[in-house]
């Protein structure tokens, strides 16, 4: 549940503050009465990602083993992809994301409101991302664990818990360092997208895709009981196997590995071209 507490968290956090920042600049410019359109985008958002994730869970039941665990391996390697992308986003998209949206907002809502719905669409565009992202990410890691409903009740603690924060943020009773957060929740989620990446191959592995389903790199069963409380906490956070296939060790240290090195030096990258803009700022 943790695991999926902390998927919950920030990308209900990322598609809050995008609200947020669509709420407080419609509200500066005196646009507040375009905030329904922004709702609507939201709702719509909401109900696709919903369907989505409904589509991922129950869909592929009526078909073979092998069918069902070779999508199951092809859609975790493609939600690993997409969280990948969403965290070396978010590193280098924080920086100007309120100036994006608003350049958005601006060009939706320059048209009569009669004839233009283009700011309900910023909205649905903006958050659906986040929405669909969250679904497939959930499923992939759901399916490692062999849960189903304590991952949704992990993932919905932490949306409602990023709701609650940016209504705080909102309010102004609140500041958090956003840059510090999104770099460490992107670091863990990066080792639990290797997890998902690892039991993806499984699947393949199970589905005759790959080969050396029993070329086990190591096995740490009697260390790591699976049905102990720490095997069990591996499992949900990190999806640690204690039988881990060769192709699954290499898999998951040939993302994780190079992924966290590339991504600090993303973050570290970015701090250094944020402080040179400030002097220069301030030089002029």
């Amino acid at each position: 549940m943790t695991a999926n507490f902390l998927i919950g968290l920030r990308e209900g956090l990322e598609a809050t503050l995008i609200v947020v920042l669509l709420m407080a600049y419609l509200a500066r410019t005196g646009r507040a009465h375009l905030m329904p359109r922004v709702w609507a985008g939201v709702a719509v958002a909401a109900a696709v990602s919903a369907g989505f994730g409904a589509l991922l869970t129950f869909g592929p039941r009526g078909l073979t083993f092998e069918a069902q665990e070779a999508i199951g391996g092809i859609l975790s390697i493609v939600a690993v992809g997409f969280v990948t992308w969403m965290v070396f986003w978010m590193a280098a998209a924080s920086r100007t994301l309120g100036r994006d949206l608003r350049l958005r907002v601006d060009k939706a809502a320059g048209t009569p409101d009669a004839k233009s719905w283009g700011l309900a669409l910023v909205a649905a565009l903006a958050v659906g991302r986040e929405g669909l992202e969250t679904a497939l990410f959930l499923w992939a890691a759901a399916r490692a664990t062999g849960e189903t409903w304590e991952p949704i009740a992990g993932a919905v603690l932490g949306i409602a818990a990023a709701i609650l924060l940016g209504v705080l943020l909102h309010q102004g009773v609140l500041r958090i360092n956003l840059s510090r957060f999104f770099t460490w929740t992107g670091a863990v989620l990066i080792v639990v997208a290797g997890g998902v990446l690892a039991y993806g191959v499984h699947d393949l592995q199970e589905a005759g895709i790959l080969p050396g389903l029993h070329a086990l790199a190591f096995d740490v069963s009697a260390a790591v009981p699976p049905g102990s409380w720490y095997g069990t906490l591996l499992k949900g956070v990190f999806n640690f196997s204690p039988a881990t296939t060769t192709f699954e060790a290499a898999a998951w240290l040939l993302y994780v590995v190079p992924t966290m090195i590339l991504f600090f030096r993303r973050i570290r990258s970015g701090h250094g071209k944020a402080a040179a803009d400030r002097s220069v700022t301030a030089a002029a």
